[in-house]
């Protein structure tokens, strides 16, 4: 029992300490969100206690209201932290890949199954929505990566649906913070074991990182990408 209340008492600190780093790095890019956190603080916990003085309960709706403002706070903090975070990661190398590592329970992600001398990149990620390529890039030249890809996702698993998404603010692409949910309103298509033998076959088939032949070491002065811009076999 000790033990278990000396694990908690090492992890508050953890998550206060968490918290005020999350807080310094949003107000960077955020400088209003002091005032906007203590406002929505202030104006819920107002309008209970106006409630609660008007029905003659101001003490119970006071403490519901402290509550109700702690909780709007913390969601409102939530999403402008998850904002300003996705304003920080947009346009830089990555990213992509980043978004789809936190895209959550059911979803299998490889990064970087595809890349050009550009550094254009192409990721895949597998679910019961199928096969999803998101890429990353120049939109021109990362669309022959995926027409690529496609086809060779065709070859494999041809009863396999595939979707792609190219990160971007342009026409027909899809902002960064929105690929996540992009991803989760498609329709699920694939049963569970579905999903697992599409991922065997495609583990088989081996991606970019592992089928690229790396020095040992650091690279070579003068060193040179194969021809046909790094693409997987």
């Amino acid at each position: 029992m000790a033990r278990k209340d000396n694990a908690a008492d090492a992890a508050n600190p953890g998550r206060l300490k968490q918290i005020a780093l999350t807080y310094k790095m949003t107000r960077k890019a955020d400088k209003k969100i002091g005032l906007v956190l203590a406002a929505v603080g202030i104006i819920t916990l107002g309008v209970f206690l106006a409630i609660g003085f008007l029905i003659g309960h101001p003490i119970y709706l006071g403490i519901l209201g402290l509550f109700l403002a702690f909780l709007a706070t913390a969601i409102v903090f939530g999403r402008r932290a998850e904002r300003a975070a996705f304003g920080q990661m947009e346009g830089q190398p990555g990213a992509a890949a980043a978004v789809l590592d936190n895209i959550g329970r059911g979803w299998t992600t490889t990064p970087a199954v595809a890349m050009n001398r550009s550094q254009d990149v192409v990721h895949r990620a597998v679910g019961k929505a199928g096969i999803v390529l998101v890429a990353e890039g120049n939109p021109n030249r990362v669309k022959t990566l995926v027409a690529a890809e496609k086809k060779k996702m065709n070859r494999i698993v041809a009863d396999v649906p595939v979707h792609d998404i190219i990160v971007g603010t342009g026409e027909g692409q899809v902002e960064l913070k929105k690929v996540r949910t992009t991803m989760l309103k498609l329709p699920r298509v694939l049963t569970g074991p579905q999903v697992t033998a599409t991922n065997d076959r495609l583990r088989a088939m081996g991606d970019l990182m592992s089928n690229m032949p790396l020095p040992k070491g650091p690279m070579p002065k003068g060193m040179k990408l194969p021809k046909g811009g790094g693409k997987a076999r």
